[in-house]
């Protein structure tokens, strides 16, 4: 009987084949690319030409830039600079969020998939059931979640949108391939509701989904109950964006459970100062529900922004008074621009106020000297809007100082 290293020996070979010149000598030689072959392929392919043609010459979303990137590109320390042109709360978030952000343990674990304990304590600040609820990065994601599960691309899916508003709207419908039908709003910014029943009247595949923003944004107009009822006995659903709800104090939210085509949005970004964490929920029918959490990413809300919401929710009473805070400097100013003959201030309900200025003075030139004197508002290209501008509302400081610049104009 062999030992067992005998009978391992012929095995051995194997573990040194590249030493062996019985194997290296049957080993068939790696071919060799030279640079020209590889810079000048034979047979080229362009990625770029297999780009969906409805995306190749779509317009990108114009973001706002961040202080850093502003600061730089004036020449100003981030602290010079007042910051009005975002709708973005000054006060930043409540001091409990960077304290449960510290004391956070998980932070290596993959998050919540169904963001439970954020959507409990959604549940218990919108008094509706958790059922009803689902947690984004961003009400902006949950748009882009309607459009991915109602809109099939290449086919005459439509969209209702009213212009001027919110442009994530557009955006996402040419993302998603939607075709978009845009019924302008009325010279006060309000929804032009027989318009649109004439839309439904006339199309012969009605329009999928509706939006309408309250308050709108530019303008902070709030949507009146008897218009949201007439659009809701429309055979489409209705997706009432609420990002500025705690401002106006209007909610449609508890509607939801009475209505099977009504979702309602809302952000964490305005009233608890967390735009820079990327976290907003809505309300949803429950037969929609299902489909949803399909495909939904599962790992969409991080879980350091299912910490900072929660944590507002439970500092809720703080963070509002700094709402109502807002509120003081919105009808503050109404009192200080007046006197100003050159600037019509229009009615708003929301932390902005949208403004028409005089011919004499255009809207681009007040702009720009607000930018030469560190003071940052929002111009639009937009048609109908070219000749304003929208201010958000600022801490007193920043406000005193946007007067005073404003009074040396």
């Amino acid at each position: 009987m062999q030992s067992s290293a005998a009978a391992f020996q012929p095995c051995l070979p194997l573990l040194h084949l590249n030493s062996n010149p019985r194997y290296t000598m049957r080993r068939r030689a790696r071919p060799q690319l030279s640079p020209k072959a590889v810079l000048n392929p034979v047979q080229s392919f362009s990625p770029e030409d297999s780009i969906r043609p409805s995306l190749k010459d779509m317009a990108p979303y114009t973001p706002i830039l961040p202080y850093e990137v502003l600061a730089q590109k004036l020449g100003r320390h981030p602290s010079d600079i007042v910051k009005l042109d975002a709708n973005e709360n000054p006060f930043g978030p409540a001091p409990a969020v960077a304290t449960a952000l510290a004391d956070a343990k998980y932070l290596h674990i993959y998050p919540d998939p169904e963001s439970s304990s954020l959507r409990d304590a959604i549940a218990q600040y919108t008094n509706l059931p958790k059922e009803y609820i689902m947690a984004g990065a961003g009400a902006d994601e949950l748009i882009d979640l309607l459009f991915r599960l109602f809109v099939t691309p290449g086919t005459d899916d439509s969209i209702v949108n009213c212009p001027p508003t919110f442009g994530m709207y557009k955006f996402d419908a040419d993302v998603n391939g939607a075709r978009i039908i845009n019924v302008s709003r009325h010279p006060d910014f309000a929804v032009d509701v027989d318009a649109i029943e004439r839309i439904f009247d006339e199309q012969r595949n009605p329009p999928k989904l509706l939006f309408v923003a309250s308050p709108n944004n530019p303008d902070g107009g709030v949507l009146s109950d008897d218009h949201l009822k007439r659009l809701l006995a429309l055979p489409t659903l209705v997706v009432l964006d609420e990002a500025y709800f705690e401002f106006s104090g209007h909610n449609r939210m508890a509607w939801v459970p009475h209505y099977d085509n009504l979702v309602v949005l809302r952000t964490f970004s305005k009233w608890a100062a967390l735009a820079g964490m990327r976290v907003g929920y809505g309300a949803f029918p429950l037969s929609l529900m299902k489909h949803l959490w399909k495909i939904k990413q599962p790992y969409n809300v991080s879980v350091a922004s299912q910490i900072a919401a929660t944590a507002s929710i439970e500092q809720k009473r703080d963070l509002l008074d700094k709402v109502d805070r807002l509120i003081k400097q919105r009808h503050i100013f109404y009192d200080r621009v007046a006197k100003y003959d050159w600037l019509l201030p229009y009615p708003s309900q929301s932390n902005y106020v949208l403004c028409r200025v005089s011919e004499d003075r255009g809207a681009a030139q007040i702009r720009q000297q607000l930018i030469d004197r560190g003071i940052l508002i929002r111009y639009y290209t937009t048609p109908g809007l070219t000749d304003c501008i929208r201010v958000s509302m600022g801490t007193e400081a920043q406000m005193e100082r946007l007067y005073s610049a404003l009074d040396q104009l």
